[in-house]
Formats: C-alpha cells, structure tokens, sequence
C-alpha cells in the first residue's frame, strides 16, 4: 500500500493522569497532533498500564472506562471516554500474532494510559479502540518483534497508539518542581530520540545500557516497553518526528514519537 496511505504508529509519554483534565502544556500538544492526524478506522492501544500472565487483546463490544489510579480529585474518577470496542480487530491481532497465544479479554477495558490520551487526540470517542497487553515476563525482543508482527494493521487504517513513558521514575519525582531535573533524565530522553534518528533499534532492546544511569531513568520496564512496539512498526522508508518532547516533575519524560 503506498505509504500515504498507511497509518501513524504514536508513542505518547503520558505523564499524570491530570493530564485527562489539566489544560498543560502536554495536552494541548496532543490536541494538536490530533488534529493533524487522518481519522483511523479503528485504534490499538499498548499501554504502560495492562501488564497481564500472557499476552491479551480487549475483545469486548463496549469497552469500560477504567480509572486504575488513586488520590485524584473526583473530577478525573468522572471521566468517561465512551468509545466502542472491535472484537473483529482484536481477532484480526490474534491471528497476525500466531502462533503466539492471544488471549481474548473481556474484563480490561481501556485504562488510563488510553483515554487519557485518546480524549485529546480524538475527543469524540467515536473510534473502536482496543487494547493489548503487556507480559513483563518476556524479554524486550519479544515486545518489538510483536510490533513487527503487527505493521499489517497500519495499511489497514488502524492507528497503533503506544503509551508510556521513557525517563519514568515516581520515587525521585518532584512534585514541587522547583528543581532543576537531574541531568540523566534529559539525557536519556535525548538518547533515545538518537537511537530512533539512527534505527539504532539494538541499542534501544538494550536500554539498561543507553546510559550509565539509564536503571534511574527506567528503573521498571512497564513505561518503557510500549517504545519497542513503536520501533518494531518502524518501515524501513520511514523516519521519525518528536511531536513532544521535555521533562516533567523532573524524572518524567513526555516524549512522543510518531511514525508515519
């Protein structure tokens, strides 16, 4: 299919769940990409937060809002982002991942490492989303060549849709952010847009070893893994953009990367 017609694949650093409801300066960046991106048939969603035994693909029709956080004014436990769900796209996930086991979800829904994205980019919730999961118990390989697996849907007018974040540590955040951020943090953000620039896709499997701090930086897999599935959807005509980029509360980086 010509690569005009093929789909951005996004990796989105998503940050605070505030971020649903804060008028930031990240949110009105991904209501900006928003609206410059093509309208999918449907959405896939790999989000930081579904970590599961196995992997799974969200196959129900309707598709709960899941507010998987805590200590959050009511305001964002009322948000709803009521977009339906594809149990065609989530069989059609299946069989491009065979013979790898997908199991077919019907208690997930989309959680907040989804909608509080997709409400800024597509605030009508019009578009089927579905959501795949993380196993944590699988090497990084694993995780890109399953987006490898997966660069079919994208001439198929679904938009993969990756959320995480790459510098994400919570013990060292801070919260008052008068600080200047540690200098690792920068660093490592800017580490990995080079390794995207280059395809350097080895150096990016190998992320304990992007800097010598790069365990503070990423000191757990789950908000870095999604990258890999952006990576592995990455064409060999294709470069990457960084819609977003920067740091906030210091030890959260708010990159985004577009494929496409």
């Amino acid at each position: 299919m010509d690569q005009a017609a093929r789909m951005p694949a996004l990796f989105i650093g998503h940050g605070s769940p505030m971020n649903a409801i804060d008028d930031t300066v990240w949110s009105q960046a991904w209501r900006g990409l928003g609206a410059q991106l093509p309208r999918p048939k449907a959405i896939l969603v790999i989000s930081a937060h579904w970590m599961t035994p196995g992997v799974g693909v969200t196959a129900m029709a309707q598709p709960q809002t899941i507010h998987d956080f805590g200590g959050f004014p009511d305001a964002l436990f009322a948000m709803q982002y009521p977009a339906p769900g594809s149990p065609e796209l989530a069989r059609r996930v299946q069989s491009l991942l065979a013979p790898q086991a997908v199991n077919l979800d019907q208690s997930w829904g989309l959680d907040h490492g989804a909608w509080s994205i997709l409400m800024h980019l597509f605030p009508e919730a019009d578009i089927p989303v579905v959501q795949l999961s993380l196993d944590l118990s699988r090497p990084n390989l694993f995780h890109y060549e399953l987006g490898r697996s997966l660069r079919p849907l994208r001439d198929e007018g679904v938009v993969i849709l990756a959320s995480g974040n790459v510098v994400h540590n919570l013990r060292l955040i801070q919260w008052q952010g008068t600080q200047p951020a540690p200098a690792w943090s920068s660093r490592v953000e800017q580490r990995v847009q080079a390794c995207l620039n280059a395809r350097d896709h080895a150096a990016l499997l190998d992320y304990p070893n992007l800097d010598p701090q790069a365990l503070l930086a990423i000191p757990t897999p789950e908000h870095y893994l999604p990258l890999l599935y952006i990576a592995g959807l990455q064409e060999d005509d294709e470069t990457v953009s960084f819609p977003v980029r920067g740091i906030d509360l210091g030890t959260i980086s708010m990159l985004s990367v577009r494929v496409g």
